[in-house]
């Protein structure tokens, strides 16, 4: 993949809305997703990054939710990772169909089975030190000019790190 943009954040649900900001920004203005793509993929990020946030906390930790972005030519892919006690997404509940009326009786675990609906691919990498999610939408890079928000992405997205960068006094 060609680029990417890290995002690291506490461990606290206000932080949400900033990490889907981010990441639609950076989908919407780099690549050729419909607007409709870009609402599941906050829809998305929004529930992986509440998990994470969860698996952060249940285990006291203070660690930050990570958040990487990488494009490649013909997909757009985000990576959240926690550091919590890991789990196995094959061990999920099966849940019945949304028609079913035995669908109500499951207040938790909606959200894994509703991000894969969204999402192109959807891969777990769980260890006992924590969990990575990747989700990855299809689409290449936007065939329009750059607008303001593509420059700004394009600045942040540099690989010089804040030392190589020059500061004004």
């Amino acid at each position: 993949m060609d680029r990417s943009l890290e995002l690291s954040v506490p461990s606290r649900t206000e932080y949400i809305a900033v990490v889907r900001l981010v990441v639609s920004s950076l989908a919407s203005a780099r690549r050729a997703i419909a607007e409709e793509r870009i609402d599941d993929l906050k829809l998305a990020v929004s529930e992986l990054c509440t998990n994470a946030i969860e698996a952060n906390l249940s285990t006291g930790d203070k660690h930050p939710v990570v958040v990487t972005c990488w494009e490649a030519p013909e997909r757009f892919a985000v990576c959240i990772t926690d550091s919590g006690t890991g789990f196995d997404p094959d061990l999920l509940p099966q849940h019945p169909p949304v028609t079913d009326p035995d669908r109500l009786n499951f207040e938790r675990g909606l959200g894994i089975p509703l991000v894969r609906s969204l999402v192109d691919d959807l891969r777990f990498e769980s260890t006992p030190t924590g969990t990575s999610v990747w989700l990855i939408l299809f689409g290449g890079p936007s065939s329009e000019g750059e607008d303001e928000t593509s420059e700004i992405i394009r600045v942040v997205m540099t690989e010089e790190g804040p030392a190589d960068r020059q500061t004004s006094a």
